[in-house]
């Protein structure tokens, strides 16, 4: 699956993280492969994340599971129905991300798929990552607004980040097939124009500084097996026993600097980090086989992550680490660029460990 009309490398270079991009027509085969009832169902389930916006008067937000009558309850309402990591469990849904490769994995989140009626939207906001937003089904209406910051007023409310003062700086009307990218921190507003409205938004991932600081620093301290403790054995005396000296500055600064500078040890740590499921556990996939034949498609579980380091000599999914041999390293990194490869007997042995163990985990299947 390729966008058309789009030039990816004009697109990286003006408008990635910058400024928002209209793109007509960019799937112009597009067919839905998901109908706003099957949504609705989908977030009837207890393990699928979920949320309903009604917005007939204020915005008010209910989380899923849903039940059935409260859709029915819906009659009269204007509403939109939000479902996160649609990708993993609808496999023509996973497909789209394929369209977006020309990012890398580990950046790209999920799809959330909204479905809506006439009038039916979130409210003016910002979000603090990268999106694409298809028009799957009937048309919605794009606002965009002003660049906002930490310091953007936000109307009072307990579950919506809301913006208190929305600029309409520009407007369209997406149809099935189009896509409007959004950069991070730009004001945006939909509005669904039909009430057949659905809308996939393919999210990307941004971690924090805070984020990182504070995952990396919980890796370390539980890595840790015996506690280094300062030591100044060329201390000779000062004047002020009141006062720390620059010298003991350095040196407890250079202490700290000394395991968080550890670049081998930060990329094992973010190789699993970025690698974790969003959710506990990968959604089980169906046709898992350990004994794969010659000939058989070996398919990613579209809820797993995959990182490799090393030129692929390190394979990281849903936080699991694998050390692979220089022969195995080819395949790894073939797993964590193609969507589906094909099983050969003619493999060594180390990959079909490799194969079994992943198989094992629910990472992969073969159809």
């Amino acid at each position: 699956m390729t966008l058309q009309n789009f030039d990816v490398e004009h697109f990286l270079e003006h408008h990635w993280q910058r400024k928002p991009l209209l793109i007509r027509g960019a799937l112009p085969s597009w067919e839905n492969p998901l109908e706003p009832n099957e949504l609705a169902g989908l977030a009837c389930e207890d393990d699928i994340e979920s949320r309903l916006i009604i917005s007939s008067n204020d915005y008010e937000m209910q989380h899923g599971p849903f039940e059935d009558d409260q859709f029915a309850a819906l009659e009269g309402k204007i509403y939109t129905l939000l479902v996160q990591a649609v990708d993993h469990h609808i496999p023509e849904v996973s497909v789209l991300l394929n369209a977006f490769r020309f990012i890398p994995n580990w950046r790209i989140d999920d799809v959330m798929v909204s479905t809506a009626n006439t009038g039916g939207g979130v409210g003016p906001h910002y979000d603090q990552y990268d999106v694409f937003l298809l028009q799957g089904l009937g048309q919605r209406r794009w606002q965009i607004g002003q660049m906002c910051d930490g310091n953007t007023t936000l109307l009072p409310h307990e579950d919506l980040r809301l913006m208190a003062d929305f600029q309409v700086k520009d407007e369209w009307v997406l149809n099935a097939g189009d896509i409007l990218y959004v950069p991070p921190m730009l004001a945006h507003n939909g509005i669904a124009q039909s009430d057949d409205c659905m809308t996939y938004s393919i999210g990307f991932r941004a971690p924090s500084q805070s984020e990182l600081i504070s995952h990396y620093s919980d890796y370390i301290l539980d890595e840790m097996i015996e506690d280094t403790r300062y030591q100044d054995t060329g201390f000779h005396g000062q004047d002020n026993s009141g006062a720390i000296s620059d010298t003991a500055i350095d040196d407890l600064h250079k202490m700290i600097l000394h395991k968080i500078s550890d670049k081998a040890g930060f990329a094992r740590w973010l190789g699993k980090y970025l690698s974790t499921s969003k959710y506990s556990e990968p959604n089980a996939i169906e046709s898992i086989t350990h004994d794969m034949q010659n000939g058989d498609t070996i398919m990613r579980n579209p809820a797993s992550r995959f990182i490799y380091t090393d030129d692929g000599q390190s394979l990281y999914v849903d936080a699991i680490y694998y050390n692979c041999s220089d022969e195995t390293a080819n395949f790894t990194k073939a797993l964590c660029s193609y969507e589906t490869l094909i099983y050969q007997d003619t493999m060594s042995d180390d990959v079909k460990t490799l194969i079994q163990k992943l198989c094992t985990q629910n990472a992969i299947c073969s159809s």
